[in-house]
């Protein structure tokens, strides 16, 4: 019986080892489906030379391009065009406006200190007319004189709009001008530029002609220096065809005046 047994035993052994072959694959062909695996998703996943990738490929370029220029052309467009006079004039004038700033804020000092230690009367009457007459001219009610500079547009094409007007007062406001006039309109803080209705220019609903000529009472040197500037002013109206002349003048007279007003709405505040 035990070698009945042993005979079942070994006809059993080679029936298992088939059964572990036919459910095993083998590495090749395991290694194989995987990298035939791997060859349809590289075919399914690189680019094609489509007419659209063409076309996305060539508007990035472009798009680089575009970007590359405009980064240079604002670099270019600062004070980095500047030559070295033009910087020094410009370093020169800024200076001065701080001692000129220095020195009124001395002058208000003396004045606050003169009132406090009781100078009387007249101290304080003068300081109210000097304050009185400063607004005066702020508010365009008073004329004004002193140094400045004349900037005369002449606008043959009529190309000139009011926004271009408009920037060349607050390029001067920038750069410290005390009173302007616009051929014969004060310009003020509530001044307003717009086209009439036969298309001329209007400036505080007064119609303009060319040439345009502004008047701007200030540091000579900083108001003509930023007039200058490459990219300002100047030469956004030769860019549009104009003709624009600055010149610097030792007396400037802004003579245009506006009618004093009262608010309408704001009222001075107890505190």
């Amino acid at each position: 019986m035990s070698d009945d047994r042993g005979e079942d035993t070994n006809a059993v052994r080679p029936a298992d080892e088939d059964r572990g072959k036919a459910v095993s694959p083998p590495a090749e062909a395991e290694a194989e489906s995987v990298r035939t695996g791997w060859s349809r998703l590289w075919r399914a996943a690189r680019p094609r030379a489509t007419k659209a990738n063409a076309l996305i490929t060539v508007l990035a370029l472009l798009l680089g391009i575009a970007m590359v220029a405009q980064v240079r052309e604002t670099r270019s467009s600062g004070l980095e065009n500047l030559r070295q006079d033009d910087l020094v004039a410009l370093l020169d004038s800024v200076n001065q406006q701080s001692i000129k700033l220095g020195q009124e804020a001395d002058k208000l000092t003396t004045t606050r200190d003169r009132l406090r230690s009781g100078g009387g009367d007249q101290a304080a009457l003068q300081a109210a007319t000097e304050r009185l007459q400063t607004l005066g001219i702020l508010a365009g009610t008073l004329p004004a004189t002193g140094p400045g500079i004349r900037l005369t547009i002449e606008d043959p094409g009529k190309s000139v709009k009011s926004s271009d007007i408009l920037n060349a007062v607050e390029e001067l406001r920038d750069a410290g001008a005390e009173a302007i006039q616009l051929n014969d309109v004060r310009i003020v803080a509530d001044s307003w530029f717009g086209t009439g209705t036969n298309g001329r220019m209007v400036a505080d609903g007064k119609p303009l002609t060319p040439p345009y000529v502004l008047t701007a009472i200030g540091d000579s040197h900083t108001m003509a220096t930023a007039m200058a500037i490459p990219g300002g002013v100047v030469d956004a109206l030769k860019q549009l065809g104009a003709t624009p002349t600055v010149t610097s003048v030792q007396s400037a007279s802004v003579t245009a005046l506006r009618a004093e007003s009262t608010p309408r709405y704001a009222q001075p505040s107890s505190q």
